[in-house]
């Protein structure tokens, strides 16, 4: 009890001020799910994961509070079962170690801080129920459990790999059932996200991704060593990390030297191999926008630092590591307190890439983001969404005229672009060009029929 209790300390310390934040980036996607019927269709790769949103949304509605308090809770469950899972397979004071390393690591920040990053914390938590049902010769509900997590997540499809490998076993044959059947279920949920990916529009990954699966997979040597960087030296996160494809020869060195630690691991820290291995669904041919996000070490990250929490024991260093990675995490989460401080921290880090500058330009007074949204022009002239967002501002700021010629510039760059339609449309109608509006919501609904901002817009014109 008394371990639990330190642990559930730890972690309220490192991540509890997340409970005072507001949304940020994607999280405002939330609000495109408020029912039931939406979640349950073949589009949707995580219902289970909108199924908590919606649960937050019917009873808080848009208060923050009760999304991040579900976020925390479920880490600290997470916290919990991964302590009762790691004791039964370490020393006791690793296991401690180890559990409070994951509890409190400043690159946890993004998945407990983030609220639309609840699916990796959700998933990571329901495949520890797993991993303890397997534990306890449960091997069929470990299936289960596993079942829900690929319906909160589809990225911890390799956990069978690990369970099959990496666990002692006293009898293969009996374990080899289950074992198979998860590995479907891991496929079907891959076919799944492949299909959901391919049909949706705008769809940041798959085929929609704006990326090979070849380059991705040259970017994801570099992208794995920088994990384990920050893995080692908490230093340098960043929501929106500036991670360029490199040349081919960059690239095989990266993923040389990948496989050289991969090779080291499997001699001397098997805990860490298993780490690498739950990385191979998002860091090697299915390609995605964002070519590295923090939040994807979450549920990796247990095993790095249960190999992690060997060597500090042995050391006699786990108490003062512990201690310091508590503040930097509460450190962390005070940057995840609001837009500004989270994207002015991009821009430092990522000081010619636009979106954090687009990011940015929203948390900022008018004439402060206009004069941000100057600055990303100089750097990328022909992005779009640099001068769809210029339109939007001075929209706001009741020059509809002027936002006007910025619509027309995004959708003169990007012709099939809904949202910018749609914003050309508002414009449009702000100016009392009615049937020009119409023609243009009509044009975005059918480009996405699921652009509810287009469809509210419509119902607004008055009747032909």
């Amino acid at each position: 009890m008394r371990a639990r209790l330190l642990l559930a300390a730890a972690t309220l310390v490192a991540f509890g001020a997340s409970l005072g934040s507001g949304f940020h980036f994607d999280d405002y996607a939330i609000f495109n799910h408020p029912s039931l019927s939406n979640l349950f269709t073949l589009r949707e790769t995580r219902p289970l994961t909108y199924l908590t949103f919606w649960l937050n949304y019917t009873l808080g509605g848009g208060d923050p509070l009760g999304y991040h308090a579900v976020n925390l809770a479920f880490h600290l469950g997470a916290v919990l079962l991964a302590y009762a899972c790691l004791r039964r397979l370490l020393p006791e004071r690793a296991a401690l170690a180890a559990a409070v390393i994951f509890a409190v690591h400043p690159v946890q920040a993004e998945a407990v801080d983030y609220v639309w990053a609840r699916s990796i914390v959700l998933a990571t938590l329901l495949c520890l129920a797993s991993l303890r049902a397997w534990l306890d010769e449960r091997r069929w509900i470990a299936v289960a459990w596993f079942g829900a997590a690929l319906l909160a997540k589809e990225e911890v499809a390799a956990f069978p790999l690990v369970l099959w490998w990496f666990l002692p076993r006293k009898d293969e044959r009996p374990a080899l059932p289950p074992i198979l059947a998860m590995l479907a279920l891991a496929l079907a949920a891959g076919l799944r996200t492949i299909y959901a990916t391919a049909v949706t529009p705008g769809a940041p990954a798959g085929l929609q991704a704006g990326i090979s699966p070849a380059r991705y997979l040259l970017a994801q040597g570099p992208v794995i060593l920088r994990y384990l960087r920050l893995l080692i030296l908490p230093y340098g996160f960043t929501v929106d990390p500036d991670i360029p494809v490199p040349p081919l020869w960059l690239g095989l060195l990266a993923w040389a030297a990948v496989a050289a630690l991969a090779i080291l691991a499997w001699r001397y820290a098997r805990w860490a191999l298993a780490g690498l291995i739950l990385l191979i669904p998002s860091s090697t041919v299915f390609p995605a926008a964002d070519l590295a996000a923090d939040r994807r070490l979450y549920f990796p990250f247990l095993w790095f630092a249960a190999a992690a929490s060997i060597w500090l024991v042995r050391i006699r260093l786990a108490e003062a590591a512990a201690v310091a990675l508590v503040v930097l995490s509460f450190f962390r989460t005070q940057v995840w307190m609001s837009d500004r401080a989270l994207w002015s921290e991009a821009v430092a880090r990522a000081p010619r890439k636009t979106r954090p500058k687009l990011q940015l330009a929203r948390a900022l007074p008018a004439a402060a983001a206009l004069e941000m949204l100057a600055k990303a022009r100089e750097d990328a002239p022909h992005d779009p969404a640099i001068a769809a967002e210029t339109g939007r501002i001075l929209f706001a700021e009741g020059q509809p005229d002027a936002a006007l010629t910025e619509f027309g510039r995004a959708l003169a760059l990007a012709p099939r672009d809904a949202r910018y339609l749609n914003d050309r449309g508002a414009a449009l109608a702000a100016l009392g060009q009615t049937a020009a509006a119409r023609a243009d919501f009509e044009r975005a609904l059918a480009i996405d029929p699921s652009l509810d901002e287009a469809k509210d817009n419509l119902a607004r014109l008055p009747a032909k």
